[in-house]
């Protein structure tokens, strides 16, 4: 058995950045920015009213002062004159503030009578303008790589850039193993139980922003496991669920050797998890998981998780980044092999959950962190600071 630090390492060797892809602006959400991008004008472009007003000039701008009105700028449509002496423009926000005029007197500041106004309340000093270039210029730069939110599709729009530069979305294959296996929606034997693990990690690997596919459930033949690993063509990385370990039913590592793999690893040393089996095949990354739900899910989390961030261009340091938290149930000693338990944080407090076998995943759902023990790890007190990764 490796260290799990060691399998996270060679993992992130058996991938690497993915190539890049144009998409448009509107289908760029969630996509990694694979190249810098710079803004093709100031935003605003112009001076603008930040309130609904009168703009004048702010040196003659005091309680009871009276201007005249001489026009109006609304948004798209700029007053074409400039505002002299003693003259106010009527505006609304968003507007350019015209030539000559530096104060936007908020309308409730002021009555008007015909194309009279003055300002009967105190003014204060801001001046209500969006001056150019406030929020960015022209040229600035959004830098890569980053998954693009929702805030940075309407900062790329504001910008003027129509069409993105992304990374293609990693491809990945998911292939559950076993006779006792039986699709959602099917009705199982007695012997039989509901496939689960291809559904859980195609949501997780979805969400990291890869594309996943689940193949059909592959029997324990070696000819069923030869027509699911020729149906995962293409794929930039091959998912075996279950099958890895080394039981007479467990064909996995023989039909993957015999197709041609290239084996990184085989079992690492920590719970749940422990028969995890990697390598390259025919081209792509082969990852072969344990059959456990939890050990499935825990296992993405920990080592699918940065090889989809690697091949997106994202950060993947071989070095898990933990988080810490104040322990606040007591746990007893941990095991030769790192433990990744599940766990509840709240305001930085950490419990986990007292029953940590790998097959419930009720469990699994009410978590929101794993508490990660180092082998050997001494029994541990209330108050105690912990690491944990979040999920």
């Amino acid at each position: 058995m490796i260290p799990v630090s060691e399998a996270r390492a060679h993992l992130l060797t058996l991938v690497q950045q993915l190539e890049t892809e144009q998409v448009p602006l509107a289908q760029a959400a969630g996509r990694v920015l694979a190249a810098d991008l710079q803004a093709r004008r100031d935003q605003p472009p112009f001076s603008a009213s930040a309130m609904d007003g009168y703009a004048v000039n702010a040196a003659e701008v005091e309680q009871h002062a009276m201007f005249k009105v001489i026009g109006e700028a609304a948004a798209g449509h700029a007053f074409q004159g400039r505002a002299g002496a003693g003259q106010a423009v009527r505006i609304f926000t968003g507007a350019p503030v015209p030539e000559g005029a530096s104060f936007v007197v908020i309308q409730e500041d002021t009555t008007r009578n015909g194309d009279l106004i003055t300002i009967t309340g105190a003014p204060g000093s801001n001046h209500n303008i969006r001056p150019r270039g406030g929020d960015f210029t022209d040229g600035q730069t959004v830098t890569a790589p980053k998954r693009l939110t929702p805030a940075d599709i309407a900062l790329l729009a504001a910008m003027n850039i129509p069409a993105i530069p992304v990374t293609r979305r990693p491809e990945i294959a998911l292939i559950s193993t076993g006779d006792e296996l039986v699709m959602p929606g099917g009705t199982p034997g007695p012997d039989q139980i509901i496939a689960s693990n291809t559904f859980g990690l195609k949501a997780m690997l979805e969400d990291l922003g890869a594309r996943a596919r689940i193949l059909p459930i592959a029997r324990d033949t070696e000819s069923s496991l030869r027509t699911a690993f020729e149906l995962a063509e293409g794929a930039d990385l091959v998912v075996t669920i279950g099958g890895a370990s080394v039981g007479d039913h467990d064909l996995v590592g023989k039909v993957a050797q015999d197709l041609g793999m290239e084996r990184s690893f085989y079992r690492v040393a920590m719970r749940p998890g422990k028969p995890l089996m990697a390598g390259r095949m025919n081209g792509a990354a082969m990852v072969g998981l344990p059959g456990n739900p939890v050990s499935a899910m825990v296992c993405g989390h920990v080592f699918l998780a940065p090889m989809v961030r690697s091949m997106l261009g994202l950060p993947a340091p071989s070095q898990q980044h933990l988080l810490t938290a104040v322990l606040c149930a007591p746990l007893t000693a941990n095991g030769p092999r790192e433990h990744y338990m599940r766990a509840n944080v709240q305001s930085g407090q950490l419990q986990a959950f007292d029953n940590q076998d790998s097959s419930l995943l009720t469990i699994l759902a009410e978590a929101n962190a794993l508490l990660v023990r180092p082998p050997k790890d001494g029994a541990r007190s209330v108050g105690d600071i912990v690491q944990y990764l979040p999920i």
